[in-house]
């Protein structure tokens, strides 16, 4: 988030409204098309870089995926708010807030916090995230008394390249930690074609936090799991490659996959292509019985998968992008809990267009029965997860 100019468990209830402007408030509202013009006066009044463009404020005051509202007086604009959103996901994102700086030291900055979180909520979010400059010591100061904590700090962010503040706060009852598991960290995908090596390396360095998470690795997992081809670009991973790649590097692998088949070959249409991925994938489970990798002809059911977490293991699972970002694409993402029927992953995909950072990716809270939905991929409804327990013994 580009952060504001000038401030002076389930709940029952929304987040409660900002006493301090409760007293003869200007409007709040929805911004429109007709708002664009003024929000971009706003927006260059109220910060020196980082600007939201015109076109990114048109788009965003008619897109589903986001919450643009406006504090009005008198006729003009003095502030604003944006949230943005991830589809099937209940996550909300502090985007950006402004507030005119003639309209300082007079509570709107809550006010338009307050409002953020309320909208957040109405659509279902668990958790809010935001970013905020080191150096913007009244927003820190907000944000640290409605309740929001440090969780994370990312270098060079901003376009004069000072760091971002990572901040989040629970919309709902926050998920205990549970003692004794491991701490996944995230790792973002380089490639199209490697959210399976992704979220096979944020599997292992859960385990082995010494693994270097870096594109030499991920490229090899790569190599070693690969489908060789895959719709138009370059091969996939399935699952009992990664997991035979997974086991070679030391760890303990089940695999759940609900079909005998070659896997993936309705995006390819070329048959020598398709008669080349056959053999890469019956190499694979001829290797996973050479290293007692098993492989179980059945999709891991949501039973199976909260059972697995609890017992702290890490899970990759197979979902289908459309859910989420509208992709018709098979996509790997790693699970790691569960709480207050959500699942909660990392998806190596951040989706720079829709102005993406990892923030956005990480920590993932999914309704279950949205997850369950996500994890079904093409006509065939195939479904696979590999379930990762640790250091492998022999």
């Amino acid at each position: 988030m580009k952060g504001m100019n000038t401030m002076s468990g389930e709940t029952a209830v929304p987040p409660p409204v900002c006493a301090e402007c409760a007293e003869d408030p200007p409007s709040l509202r929805p911004a429109t098309p007709a708002d664009v013009d003024s929000l971009v006066v706003l927006e260059n009044r109220a910060f020196p870089g980082d600007r939201l463009s015109r076109r990114s404020f048109r788009r965003f005051a008619a897109s589903s995926r986001a919450s643009l509202l406006v504090l009005e007086e008198a006729g003009g604009l003095c502030g604003y708010v944006l949230v943005l959103y991830r589809r099937g996901t209940a996550l909300a994102r502090l985007y950006s807030i402004a507030v005119d700086p003639a309209c300082g030291g007079r509570g709107f900055g809550g006010r338009l916090l307050a409002a953020a979180e309320q909208a957040a909520f109405a659509r279902g979010a668990a958790v809010m995230r935001l970013e905020a400059r080191p150096d913007n010591a009244a927003a820190l100061g907000l944000y640290r008394k409605r309740g929001y904590r440090q969780f994370g700090m990312v270098a060079d962010y901003y376009e004069d390249h000072a760091a971002a503040l990572r901040f989040q706060k629970w919309l709902i009852a926050e998920p205990p930690v549970r003692p004794g598991h491991p701490v996944v960290p995230y790792y973002q995908q380089s490639t199209e074609f490697t959210c399976g090596p992704a979220a096979m390396m944020m599997a292992m360095a859960a385990f082995v936090p010494q693994t270097r998470l870096d594109r030499r690795l991920e490229l090899r997992l790569w190599r070693e799991a690969t489908t060789i081809f895959m719709a138009a670009g370059l091969g996939g991973c399935e699952p009992v490659g990664m997991a035979v790649a997974l086991a070679r590097h030391g760890f303990a692998a089940e695999v759940f996959v609900n079909s005998r088949e070659v896997l993936f070959l309705d995006s390819v249409r070329d048959a020598e292509k398709r008669a080349v991925m056959a053999v890469a994938q019956e190499d694979f489970r001829d290797q996973a019985k050479a290293l007692k990798v098993p492989v179980r002809a059945r999709a891991l059911s949501p039973e199976g998968l909260r059972a697995a977490l609890d017992a702290g293991a890490v899970v990759l699972v197979l979902v289908s992008q459309y859910r989420m970002l509208r992709f018709r694409a098979p996509h790997w993402v790693a699970a790691f809990a569960h709480a207050d029927s959500r699942i909660f992953i990392h998806d190596p995909w951040v989706e720079a267009d829709d102005h993406e950072t990892p923030l956005a990716a990480a920590t993932l809270p999914i309704p279950e029965d949205e997850f369950d939905r996500m994890a079904c991929y093409g006509k065939a409804r195939l479904r696979a997860a590999i379930v990762i327990k640790g250091k492998r013994t022999l």
